[in-house]
């Protein structure tokens, strides 16, 4: 480590750049950062090679909150005149209730909801599985979706038409639905409940973390 130069760092960097995205010359910097840190303390090094140099600017997400009152409208915004309505407000109540990404949402089977012990068994990134506990909300809303998916698959079946039998949920062709889909319908109905910022599944989800922490 102590052979490693402030120029050696700079052309390793230059070397980064048109290759990769900011955030991965960002993260590969705050690695070597660490790393030269962790050498100083172990005197493996006397002056660390990447001081003075700042990496480039990475934008930040900055997530919508709802307020109370915007959550719980967004949660009621599904209507009679919404064919699907028993359908979306499970999802938007499991959003809400457990926090997971979209694409995990759409991913779950019927299979995967425990009702008895109330638990969700979610697998994320790098197929690792958790468990996840699901509110008494969630749950009934679940349960009062279950008859209209039944009978979405026997009248599809009954038609000879193909059908994802395990899906926990699925759109009017008898397929499981898209992220995207998902995205647009909590975008809809966020408009729908007169929540005037743009509604995304991540706000669902960044209101459960901010209660979590609050807690």
């Amino acid at each position: 480590p102590d052979e490693i130069t402030a120029v050696d760092v700079r052309k390793f960097i230059v070397s980064l750049h048109g290759r990769n995205s900011a955030a991965t010359v960002a993260r590969k910097i705050s690695a070597l950062r660490s790393f030269f840190r962790f050498a100083q303390r172990r005197k493996l090094l006397k002056s660390d090679p990447l001081a003075g140099i700042i990496g480039p600017k990475v934008g930040r997400f900055i997530p919508v909150f709802l307020t109370v009152d915007e959550t719980f409208a967004l949660l009621e915004a599904p209507g009679e005149k919404d064919t699907y309505a028993l359908r979306d407000r499970a999802m938007l109540e499991l959003l809400y209730s457990t926090g997971m990404r979209v694409s995990e949402l759409v991913s779950r089977t019927v299979a995967d909801l425990d009702f008895a012990e109330e638990v969700l068994t979610v697998r994320g990134k790098g197929k690792k599985e958790r468990l996840v506990p699901v509110g008494r909300p969630a749950i009934e809303a679940v349960r009062a979706w279950l008859p209209q998916r039944l009978q979405l698959i026997e009248q599809r079946a009954g038609r000879g038409r193909a059908v994802e039998r395990e899906a926990l949920f699925l759109n009017g062709r008898g397929s499981r639905l898209t992220s995207r889909s998902v995205e647009r319908l909590v975008k809809a109905y966020g408009e729908q409940a007169g929540i005037t910022q743009t509604v995304t599944p991540h706000a669902l989800m960044s209101e459960f973390r901010e209660v979590l922490r609050d807690r």
